[in-house]
């Protein structure tokens, strides 16, 4: 039995999806128990538990035999470093004891020792803190999420304007939900020898002015690139409704990713490219 965590969320759903195609019996983690659950296979269970309570979701976790990890974005209306820190200590409570064989976690690409770096250092004391369990432990370092640009889709449509805090040139590896899924449940099934750390990313590397000309084609309507300079990064998450903590956590988050940047000479390659990604938004809606 598999245990996915964060399982109606874009990448642990998408494990569930790949897990569940492969025939493989799943227990799909969700902490809202009013959460429309989109699994129609009757090889998937759905379990309520919250990463608040960790002797809670360690039950559910002694269900199963190997678990996908990942640790839930906090409200950026909050001080999000305190609470998503938390979490990553309950999520490595909840495997303490857990008898599992073997689990896969969720980081990111840039993960790194710090304080205030956002998903930089809180996924980097996750990583820490699993490779000091005796559960074997494999890590996928996830590029920048493709489902990142979503949130902009109806502005776009409206204004052609994409607005990007990275240079428009700037190539970075960005990946997709589907495929960050597929590779995630590959290392589920493959053998307690297949941990450590490993980069997923899309098919290329792709730059804001990629994304735009993305939008273009299928939107049809010119999009153009808009770059907020960096002097101006804590406001423009203010205006997006972070709190004060947030948005100083999440601008130093992307000046670091900006200014070391993580380019790995080895990943795992994906197959959606970003034209692919955003039909499939446009489609579903």
């Amino acid at each position: 039995m598999f245990i996915i965590l964060g399982a109606t969320g874009h990448v642990g759903s998408e494990v569930v999806n790949a897990l569940a195609g492969a025939g493989q019996p799943v227990i799909a983690v969700t902490h809202d128990p009013h959460h429309p659950t989109p699994w129609r296979s009757p090889g998937v269970e759905v379990a309520i538990a919250d990463l608040n309570d960790p002797a809670a979701l360690r039950i559910v976790l002694r269900r199963g035999r190997r678990a996908f990890l990942l640790n839930p974005p906090a409200a950026v209306t909050g001080d999000t470093d305190r609470i998503e820190r938390q979490t990553v200590a309950n999520l490595l409570e909840a495997v303490r004891g857990s008898g599992l064989e073997k689990v896969v976690a969720e980081s990111t690409g840039g993960a790194r020792q710090g304080e205030r770096l956002g998903d930089l250092n809180v996924l980097w004391e996750l990583e820490q803190g699993l490779e000091r369990q005796p559960i074997p432990s494999a890590i996928n370092r996830a590029g920048f999420y493709m489902s990142n640009w979503a949130a902009q889709l109806d502005d776009v449509r409206r204004t052609g304007q994409l607005m990007s805090m990275f240079p428009a040139d700037l190539r970075l590896p960005m990946v997709a939900p589907r495929d960050l899924g597929e590779a995630a449940a590959r290392r589920l099934l493959s053998g307690l020898d297949d941990t450590g750390i490993q980069y997923v990313e899309g098919p290329t590397r792709y730059s804001a002015d990629d994304v735009a000309v993305a939008l273009e084609k299928v939107l049809d309507r010119p999009v153009r690139v808009v770059v907020t300079p960096r002097e101006q990064w804590e406001a423009a998450y203010r205006r997006q409704g972070f709190s004060p903590a947030a948005a100083a956590s999440y601008a130093r988050m992307t000046g670091v990713a900006m200014d070391a940047l993580d380019l790995p000479d080895e990943s795992i390659r994906g197959q959606v490219t970003l034209e692919a990604y955003f039909r499939g938004l446009v489609g579903r809606g």
